[in-house]
This record gives C-alpha cells, structure tokens and sequence, in this order.
C-alpha cells in the first residue's frame, strides 16, 4: 500500500507568465487518444518516414555506386529482409510498449554504465531524427525549386524554402498535431500509387529503348564482372543505408495498434505483436520492391550528366521520369506528393524526438522539468533543425553522412540489443545457445556498416559526436542542477504494523535522528543514544531513529521507497530501503512526519570527494545537504506547520 501524497516540487512549479503558461501547457488530444488501429493502417505512419527516402534515395544510390547502384541496391534489400527485419521483429516482441531497442538496453545495461550509454545512443537518435526533418525537408525544396512551373520563381530559394518548411513544421506542432494516422494514409499511398506509374512507365520504356540495357552491361562491365561486381555492390551497400530508415519507427507505433482478436491484459500482448510484426514485414516488402525498381529505371534511364551532383536529377531521379516520360503536370503531381510525404517525415521525426526525449532524459534527472511539455522541446528542436540547414546550406547530398550514421548506429543498437537478450535467455534457460549465433552475425554485419560509413563519411560521425557530447553536458549539467530535489517518487510500507505505527510518527511530533548503517539496537534501544543528545542538547518527546539502505542502482534518478518501522520502547526505528540518496530521503520524510527537530551528523571528510559521492552515489555530505534541500523547498512553499530545527553534529 503506497502512502504520502507527492509532495509540491518548486522547479515543477506554474509558471507564473502567460507566455511561461502557454508554452507548459500541453497541447489536447482531439478524438481518442488511446485509439487503436489495425495494422494496416498504422503502416502508413511508418510509411510517410520509410517510403519518403524514394525521394531522394535512387539519387543517391546512383552517385554511391553509379551503374552498379541497382546490384547494390539488391545488397540493400537483402540486409533489409535478412538482417534488419528479423532484428526488429525480435525487437517488437521484448519492448511491446513501443520504446525500442533503446529501452531493451537500458534493461540489459543498468547502473551509469547503461545510463551512458543510453545518452551516446539518443546522440545518435537525435542525430537521426534531426537530419530526417532537415534532408526531408531540404529535399522537398528541392523539388520544389527544380519544378519547371516553379523554378522561375524559386530559383537559388532552396536555403529559405527549407527554412520556411521546418518553421510550418515547428507552427503545426506548437498548435497541436492531432489525428496523424488519416493524414499519413492521405499522403502515403497517393504517394506510392504515383510512384508505381513512374516506375512502371518507365520500365515501359526500357522495353522500347534495348540499347539502355546494352549501354548498362557495357558500363558493368568496365565495372568488372561475375564476383568483382557482387564485392564491389556489397563494398557500396553502406552508401546506401538510408534506405533502412523507418525500423524504429515500426516498432515506436506499436502502442496504436491492436490485434486481430484482443490481448487479455495478462503477460505480453501476443495479438498486438503478431499485428506489429505483420506491419514490419509489409512495409520491408513493399519498400523493397520499390527501391529494387526504382533503382533499374533511374540506373538505366537518367544520363549520367544528369544524376551527377548538381544535376537536373541530382536528388530527385525519380521526379526527372515522372517529367521527362510522363510530362510536366503529372511530374508537378508527383513533386508535390513527394514534398508532402517528405515534409510529413519531418513531422513523424518531430514526433518521435518529443517522445523519446521526454521518456529518458527527465527520469535520469538529467533534463529540466519543461522537457516534459511539448512546447518548450519543439521550440528547441526546430532551433536545432534550422542551425543544421544553415550550416549544410540545405544541401541533401552533404546530409546523407549524418543521416545515415544516425540510422546505422540505431539499427546496430537493435542488433546488440536483440544479441543480448538472446545471450540471456539462453544463459538462464540453458536452452538454445545457437539462435544467438545468427543474430551475433548480424551485429557484425551492421557494426561493419557502421564503421565503413563513418570512415567513408566522417562527417557523420563528427555531426553524432556534436550531438552526443551536447546531450552528455545537457545531461551533467541539468543533473546537477536537480540534485537538491527530493527524488522520491513514491513511499510504500514493509509491513502492515509499519502504517500504524507512521501514524504515530507523524503525530507525536517526534525528533528526527539520522544514524548510520547497523548501528547496534542496544545503542539505540537501551537509550544510548538518547543520553548522549541530551548530553549536548534539550531534547523533549520520542526519539525516530532513521536509517537509509540505498538502491542497488545508485544511477537512478527516484525510486519507490520503502518504510520499516518498529519501536524502541518509547522511539521508533525507521529503516528506509531503495533510496537514491541518502539527504533527498531523509529530507523527503522530515517533510512528511513534520518532527520538532532533525539530528544529523557531519563527518568532516573532503568536500569534493563528498560531492563526487552524492551526485553519483548518493552518499556525500549528509547533514549539510538535508539542511540545503530543505532550505530550497521551504523558500518556495507557505509555511503552514512550524519549521523543525535542523541540528549539524560532529563527530
């Protein structure tokens, strides 16, 4: 039975403007917010981020391998199906509420060690989420911009036509984003309906231009041939790793959808996940065929002075045959589903950095309370999205390093992730040792995708460090700052005499005495230490003698704690249990017993090791620092019961 309502936290205070108030105010779900969709209609909101990349990803698949782009592209999808898909469909039924791979090592890695390494992956998430809405949206300028309706007017406004998207993009979300899985289904398969008929007019041509298929085999050729190509696609495979975007994505909508018959609510939901992992193979299947299609009609039809850098279809192949096959107003057609569903990628990106932010960082303690509302956090990112379009100059081709290192290191995460669990499943259940042997291979796969990448594209990596070192210092710093909070997030008791005997606590107005770990009961009980504080000072009523046991994971950032109380004659004992910090706790309960007064001890060891110990460990400088989290709290709540005197002994 849990007790002691939440006590008032002056950081998470109203703000007291109406700026302040607006921008705390979480935006309200219209409709059901707790809607539920069959699986066929979430895969659209994966869509609009996963087949968006046919924007621009036979673009860059050609200037990665040039004629070999479509074998590589075939490399690709056969990673896609054979690496990715079996990760996260392992993924979808270990983290079925949706958090990802993410959160599956945060189970497997506890401690600092875990939280770290969390924070180094939302870098790279971060990372991959930021460069999605701006190379999407700098993408869906550039279609805009190329339009041959629209290049005399937006010519050379590429920059400020990214800018423009990312700040509608910022307005939408400042308002509210409500029912996206309609709007996704609007977009995405209008979207995929216009690609098949470029795709399909254009293999149409192939059928009526031999020569194209002539002129490939030629330039294969001076390529290599026979094993020579299939290294050389396999050696370009980690150009084109954009094209696993939208895994994660998968598995993140999880909570929208429901099965073909309802879960029981008893152990995982097997319905729910069976649905999700259709969702996952639709979506690998349908966006494999497309970029394996894609890939020979862009390959055989665009001229190479075209899909070079700066090119008419550098960035947009399959826009250039939708003009050029298909004329001018069907292309206008399509380049404006394409910057719809591009722009709605940005937005399936800002949604979920506004989920997966709020999710870790403020339960770390390692972000600021405002973090959790909305408002503050798109502010924030679209600063974020509009300094990386400036510095890449809205370029697409120079963002597709970062983009695809953030995609890289979250698949590798899964990867590990699903390796891991596999290894600890087996090591428990002593039974099938070898299904980690496949999955270990396929972390390897990915970790030599991951390292060709950066060493090929180090700017990616250098964009991700940027970002991992911001989250890490963010995360000290902010930390640090909500140290003096009483990281208690709820009390429960031991025992059912405990709850009686807190009564009694709270209303004898007792004096609060700290003591440290296994202190004999005969020194306490057999009123030793009682004589010793009046020794030294005028103590009058029942003595609580409190004692903190720290939580095994000294990392985290609250806790629910536990009460063991019994009686010492005329005293208590209170022994607390899965605390975070030892001052937080003891301040915490001061709060909740109100007692006459609090006796602590000091122990007059370095100040610098005892920070150390407290911010890491929870241990540090006891006395001084109830004495300050007290002192921060009162300042900001009314006096409605008399202070208790705070006694600093020395030993």
């Amino acid at each position: 039975m849990t007790i002691l309502p939440a006590l008032y936290t002056p950081d998470a205070a109203t703000p007291k403007t109406p700026l302040g108030r607006w921008l705390m105010k979480s935006a309200e779900a219209k409709g059901h917010a707790h809607a539920t969709f069959a699986w066929y209609r979430v895969i659209w909101l994966t869509g609009v981020d996963y087949f968006s990349t046919l924007g621009y990803q036979p673009g860059i698949a050609l200037l990665a391998a040039g004629a070999i782009a479509p074998l590589a592209t075939i490399a690709l999808v056969l990673v896609t199906l054979f690496a990715a898909l079996p990760i996260y469909l392992s993924v979808a039924r270990r983290s079925y509420l949706g958090h990802g791979s993410v959160s599956m090592l945060e189970k497997l890695l506890p401690g600092w060690a875990g939280k770290v390494f969390v924070l180094c992956l939302l870098g790279f998430a971060s990372t991959d989420f930021v460069i999605t809405m701006t190379l999407s949206a700098a993408d869906a300028a550039a279609h805009l911009v190329e339009n041959p309706f629209l290049h005399p007017y937006l010519g050379g406004q590429q920059l400020l036509l990214t800018l423009g998207l990312l700040v509608m993009l910022g307005i939408v979300f400042l308002r509210g984003f409500h029912e996206a899985i309609g709007v996704a289904t609007w977009i995405a398969v209008p979207y995929l309906l216009l690609n098949a008929i470029v795709i399909g007019k254009g293999a149409l041509e192939l059928t009526h231009h031999p020569e194209a298929w002539v002129n490939w085999e030629r330039a294969l050729t001076l390529k290599g041939s026979g094993t020579g190509l299939i290294v050389a696609s396999i050696l370009a495979f980690p150009k084109l790793a954009l094209g696993l975007s939208g895994f994660e994505t998968g598995v993140s909508v999880m909570p929208l959808i429901h099965g073909a018959h309802p879960d029981s609510g008893e152990g995982p939901p097997v319905h729910r996940i069976a649905a999700t992992r259709k969702l996952l193979i639709g979506a690998a299947v349908i966006m494999s065929g497309f970029l394996i299609a894609s890939s020979f009609v862009t390959t055989l039809l665009i001229p190479e002075s075209a899909w070079r850098d700066g090119g008419d279809a550098s960035g947009r192949a399959l826009a250039w045959v939708a003009h050029e096959y298909l004329g001018d107003i069907f292309g206008t057609f399509y380049d404006l589903s394409t910057v719809l569903i591009l722009w709605f990628a940005g937005a399936s990106a800002m949604a979920a950095m506004l989920s997966l932010i709020p999710r870790y960082l403020p339960r770390f303690g390692m972000a600021p309370h405002w973090v959790g509302s909305p408002r503050p956090l798109v502010l924030v990112l679209l600063a974020m999205d509009l300094i990386v379009t400036i510095i890449f100059d809205a370029d697409v081709e120079a963002q597709g390093g970062a983009y695809a290192t953030g995609v890289l290191a979250l698949i590798l995460s899964g990867s590990v992730a699903v390796t891991l669990a596999f290894a600890r499943e087996a090591r428990e259940s002593n039974r099938r040792p070898w299904l980690v042997l496949p999955f270990a291979l396929i972390t390897l796969v990915f970790a030599y995708t991951f390292v060709d990448n950066v060493i090929e594209r180090p700017d990616g990596i250098i964009i991700s460090s940027v970002f991992i070192v911001a989250m890490l210092l963010i995360s000290g710093v902010s930390r640090y700052q909500r140290a003096t909070e009483f990281r208690v997030e709820r009390v429960a008791f031991a025992t059912p005499d405990s709850e009686l005997l807190w009564k009694e606590v709270q209303g004898q107005k007792v004096s609060l005495v700290a003591v440290k770990q296994h202190t004999p009961k005969e020194a306490l009980g057999h009123g030793l230490g009682k004589k010793r504080l009046k020794r030294f000072y005028a103590v009058e009523g029942p003595l609580a003698y409190i004692h903190i046991d720290l939580a095994a994971d000294r990392s985290a950032f609250d806790s629910t704690v536990y009460l063991k109380i019994s009686r010492l004659g005329d005293d208590f004992r209170i022994t607390v249990s899965n605390a975070t910090a030892i001052a937080n706790t003891i301040a915490y309960l001061s709060e909740a017993m109100q007692p006459k007064g609090i006796f602590l001890g000091l122990t007059r060891e370095n100040p610098v090791t005892q920070a150390v110990k407290y911010l890491l460990w929870g241990e540090g400088e006891t006395g001084i620092l109830v004495y300050q989290i007290l002192l921060k709290y009162w300042a900001s709540t009314p006096q409605e019961d008399e202070r208790p005197h705070i006694f600093l002994m020395s030993d």
